[in-house]
């Protein structure tokens, strides 16, 4: 992957893309490969059910399903996203956005044969790459899969709007044509002759006291709905997955279904820590591209470690083996914690 300079494209860094987020593919593969290894597994997956309410009775919390028919476990696993309707149960209060300052057009489309054989566009749909153009206050990302046919990209600038985070709001192309005006020329075009795009409001919601619901205990957030990542942090789903590991080995751990609490308590333990500093290396990692260039002399030598992304830390750590190392010291906290009722925030 290139670091690249906003408005000519010269190249500032460039790093192993493991340095950032490990391999670029579609989500749709990605949810393939989940999907498959639990259909290997009999386990069943009920699809188009959507949830309209939880409830954290003990020792059988619930779920409400639109059509009305009521669901009840031992655990239930609130992986439901940055809109959680589990999180105010969980928080005893409501969770609103707070707006980042910034927001995102992105498009993702497979260009026709006539823009991929135009030599004026087809600089980057050759084959897949992966690059960044950075400018004062806002910055581009572009990819393509397979093998070219597919292209992606990404604008993140400043916002003040008020529109509601959403994934489907539609975007302004116009207004992105503006934005690009200065941009290098190599990619300028192929996103000026894009259709259409979507305009995501970058929100992002203050640390967690608390992951697990209060009353049951067995009520579990996980992934976006209580450690959600800016994009520049390209650590959502994979911290989703880390922490998904941790309380799968926290449940293995215990001995009885009346444990479960125990285990809950001991992920939101183990996982808080390394999850908040996923998500301040994502700020961090912004705030850096969108003040090197500003207010100095473009013409000036620009050090690569300036502007590289510092994600190397996060790919040799084991969730899993990392929980099963630490539960016994954790169960003890969580086992006092609850003997006292009292369980201590993780801030």
């Amino acid at each position: 992957m290139t670091i690249r300079r906003w408005r000519d494209g010269k190249g500032l860094a460039v790093q192993p893309l493991m340095d950032m987020a490990g391999y670029i593919g579609h989500r749709g593969d990605y949810h393939d490969v989940f999907l498959e290894w639990v259909k290997l597994r009999g386990i069943p997956v009920q699809m188009g059910s959507e949830v309209v309410a939880y409830d954290d009775v003990d020792p059988k919390p619930q779920i409400t399903l639109k059509g009305g028919e009521t669901l009840e476990a031992d655990i239930i696993v609130a992986s439901d996203g940055i809109k959680s309707l589990a999180r105010p149960l969980v928080l005893g209060m409501r969770d609103d956005p707070i707006s980042s300052g910034y927001a995102c057009f992105r498009a993702y489309f497979r260009p026709t044969q006539a823009q991929r054989e135009d030599p004026k566009l087809n600089k980057y749909m050759q084959a897949d790459c992966v690059n960044f153009w950075i400018g004062p206050d806002l910055h581009l990302v572009q990819n393509t899969l397979r093998n070219g046919k597919e292209f992606n990209w990404i604008l993140t600038h400043k916002d003040d709007g008020d529109v509601p985070e959403s994934w489907f709001q539609p975007g302004d192309m116009e207004e992105v044509r503006r934005l690009v005006q200065t941009l290098d020329p190599d990619v300028r075009g192929i996103v000026e002759q894009t259709e259409s795009c979507l305009d995501w409001k970058i929100c992002y919601r203050e640390p967690l006291p608390t992951w697990v619901s209060p009353h049951s205990h067995r009520i579990a957030l996980l992934g976006d709905s209580c450690h959600a990542h800016l994009p520049t942090s390209a650590q959502g789903a994979s911290q989703a997955v880390e922490s998904a590991g941790c309380l799968a080995v926290c449940l293995d751990q215990i001995d009885s279904k009346e444990e479960v609490r125990i285990a809950t308590r001991a992920y939101e333990k183990m996982r808080f820590p390394r999850t908040r500093a996923s998500q301040t290396n994502g700020e961090d990692l912004r705030d850096r591209w969108h003040s090197v260039l500003k207010d100095v002399d473009e013409e000036r030598e620009i050090d690569p470690e300036e502007v590289k992304i510092r994600n190397a830390w996060l790919y040799t750590f084991d969730a899993e083996e990392d929980a099963k190392t630490r539960w016994k010291d954790v169960r003890r906290v969580v086992e006092e914690e609850l003997r006292e009722g009292r369980i201590r925030p993780l801030c």
